[in-house]
């Protein structure tokens, strides 16, 4: 049987090769501020948050703005295919994601009271 269990702060700590505080500031600095906090930090450095920020689901995203920051041979380093996907990802203009995004075009009503043709007796 499989045990589920809580994900920590603690967790991210040993797993984010960023100081949590750290990793916080750049999830909720603004775009053009961004480029600011990056700028003292060492290019492998960069790569390698951009790498373990783009793997998450929740800060894929954010991974994609730092990878703009970084060079393509310093993300290949990083992560081999992945760095050098992430830095053609990263060089393409921005487009919003589409997940979770609910339109009804093309889709059919679903009814879950069952059909109206079954006669009752």
């Amino acid at each position: 049987m499989n045990q589920v269990r809580s994900i920590t702060v603690e967790d991210f700590a040993n797993d984010c090769p960023v100081p949590l505080e750290f990793a916080a500031r750049i999830a909720w600095a603004e775009p053009d501020s961004l480029a600011g906090l990056l700028d003292g930090i060492p290019e492998g450095t960069r790569a390698r948050r951009a790498v373990w920020l783009y793997g998450r689901s929740h800060t894929h995203e954010l991974g994609v703005q730092v990878a703009a920051a970084c060079e393509g041979a310093s993300l290949r380093r990083a992560a081999a295919i992945v760095g050098n996907q992430l830095y053609d990802l990263s060089r393409r203009p921005y487009t919003p994601p589409s997940q979770g995004m609910h339109g009804s075009a093309g889709r059919r009503q679903v009814s879950l009271g069952g059909s109206r043709a079954v006669a009752y007796a």
